[in-house]
C-alpha cells in the first residue's frame, strides 16, 4: 500500500525545517518550534499538519514580516529547473520539496495583512522549490489590488514554476485550496493571463491553464465555448491539446457549442446497445461495459462516447457521475464493439450505497442506451 500523503509532513520534515531555519537565524528556538510543531502531529491529516507546523513557525519567528520572510528565504535550497519539481529534495544546501509547504503557509499568516508585497516576493521564491498555489490564495482574497498587480508582473518570469503560479494560484476552484469566490463570480481579471500563458513553452504551465479554464467552465460554460471559438481555429498541436483538456468537463456534460467546436455536434445515426456484467457486484469489484454500435449513416461519423453511472445516495435517490469513454471515427455502415472495465472502488469523495444502479451511454451529448446492475455494500 502506498504511503499516506500526510506522512510527507512528519517528524523528519519538522527536524529539517528546524535545522535550516536555525542555520539562517541563530536566535531561532529550534527546540520550542519542534515541541509545538510535533504535538499530536501523527493524529492529523495532511493539511492540518501543514498548518500546525506553519503556526509553530510563526510563533517562533520575529513578528516583523519582512525579517521573518527573509529568514525563511535563507532556509531554502537551490531552485528547481525545468518543469519537474518532483525530484527536489531537502539537502545540506537547504529546504526543497514537501517541507517548503509549511513555510509558504507561514508567509501567508505573517504577511498577508502586514506586508503583502514582501510576502508575495517570498512566495515567488518558495514556489520554485515546491509550490505556493495554496498560500497565495489569501492574498487574492484580502489584498486583491497589490496581488493582481504583482502576479501579473510574473507572466514573463524565467522560471516556469513562477509562471505556473500565475495560473494555478488564481484558479477559482483549486482542489484543496481556498475558493476564490470573486473569480468564481467573474473570472475576467485572469483571462488576459490565460491568453498569454496558453502558448507557454512549458507543458507544466499549459496544463495549469487548461485546468484553470476547466474551473471557469463549471460556472461560465458559454465563456469557455467562446474561448474555443476564438482560440481553437488554426491552433497547433500543443494549444489544441490544452483546449481539449480545458473543455473536457463540457464535452462530458454534452455542451452543444463545445461539442460542435470539436466536430462532435451531430446526432449519432445508427443503433447502439449497452450490456453490463456482472448483473450484481460488490464494492471493490469491477463492472464490464460492452457497447455494440452499428452505423446507418452514409458518411463517417465523429463520436464522443461517455457514460454516466447513476449512484444511489443515502436517501435512495440517484445522481449521475459522467466518466470519459472514447472519441472515435465510425465509418459508413461500420459495426463496432467497445469494452471498458469500470472499477467500483472506494474513494474519499464518494460513499457507495446498495441498490439498483443505472449506467447510461452518451454519444455526442445524447443519452442513447442504458442498462442496470445491483450493488452490494
Amino acid at each position: 500500500m502506498a504511503e499516506p500523503f500526510k506522512n510527507l509532513i512528519d517528524a523528519a520534515a519538522v527536524q529539517a525545517i528546524a535545522a535550516h531555519v536555525q542555520r539562517g537565524w541563530r536566535g531561532f528556538d529550534a527546540a520550542g518550534f519542534r515541541a509545538q510543531a510535533l504535538a499530536g502531529l501523527d493524529g492529523l491529516e495532511l493539511k492540518a499538519r501543514v498548518m500546525q507546523v506553519a503556526q509553530a513557525l510563526v510563533a517562533h519567528l520575529p513578528a516583523d514580516a519582512d525579517r521573518a520572510c527573509g529568514i525563511l528565504e535563507a532556509s531554502l535550497g537551490p531552485p528547481g529547473e525545468g518543469d519537474d519539481l518532483g525530484s527536489l529534495r531537502t539537502s545540506n544546501a537547504g529546504l526543497a520539496g514537501w517541507p517548503v509547504w509549511p513555510l509558504t503557509e507561514a508567509v501567508a499568516l505573517l504577511a498577508v495583512d502586514a506586508a503583502p508585497e514582501r510576502g508575495l516576493a517570498a512566495l515567488q521564491a518558495m514556489t520554485q522549490r515546491l509550490t505556493a498555489e495554496f498560500a497565495i490564495r489569501p492574498f487574492f482574497v484580502r489584498q486583491p489590488a497589490v496581488t493582481f498587480a504583482t502576479v501579473g508582473g510574473w507572466l514573463a518570469h524565467p522560471s516556469a514554476h513562477v509562471r505556473r503560479l500565475v495560473s494555478e494560484g488564481s484558479r477559482p476552484r483549486l482542489p484543496w485550496g481556498l475558493r476564490l469566490q470573486a473569480l468564481v463570480a467573474d473570472p475576467s481579471p485572469t483571462l488576459p493571463w490565460l491568453q498569454q500563458l496558453q502558448d507557454d513553452a512549458s507543458a507544466y504551465v499549459r496544463r495549469s491553464v487548461a485546468n484553470h479554464l476547466n474551473d471557469i467552465a463549471k460556472d461560465h460554460p458559454a465563456l469557455v465555448a467562446d474561448w474555443l471559438a476564438i482560440h481553437l481555429p488554426g491552433a497547433g498541436a500543443e494549444r489544441s491539446a490544452l483546449l481539449r483538456h480545458a473543455s473536457r468537463g463540457l464535452v462530458k456534460a454534452g455542451d452543444a457549442a463545445v461539442l460542435a467546436a470539436w466536430g462532435l455536434g451531430a446526432a449519432f445515426r445508427g443503433r447502439v446497445e449497452l450490456a453490463l456484467s456482472p448483473a450484481a457486484l460488490a464494492v471493490g469489484e469491477a463492472l464490464t461495459l460492452t457497447l455494440d454500435m452499428q452505423s446507418t449513416a452514409r458518411t463517417p461519423q465523429r463520436l464522443a462516447i461517455d457514460y454516466a453511472v447513476h449512484h444511489v445516495k443515502a436517501g435512495g435517490h440517484t445522481t449521475p457521475k459522467v466518466f470519459k469513454g472514447w472519441v472515435l471515427d465510425l465509418a459508413p455502415g461500420e459495426a463496432r464493439q467497445l469494452v471498458k472495465r469500470h472499477a467500483i472502488k472506494p474513494i474519499t469523495t464518494r460513499r457507495y450505497h446498495p441498490g439498483a444502479h443505472v449506467v447510461d451511454v452518451r454519444i455526442n451529448g445524447q443519452v442513447l442506451a442504458e442498462a442496470g446492475f445491483d450493488l452490494r455494500v
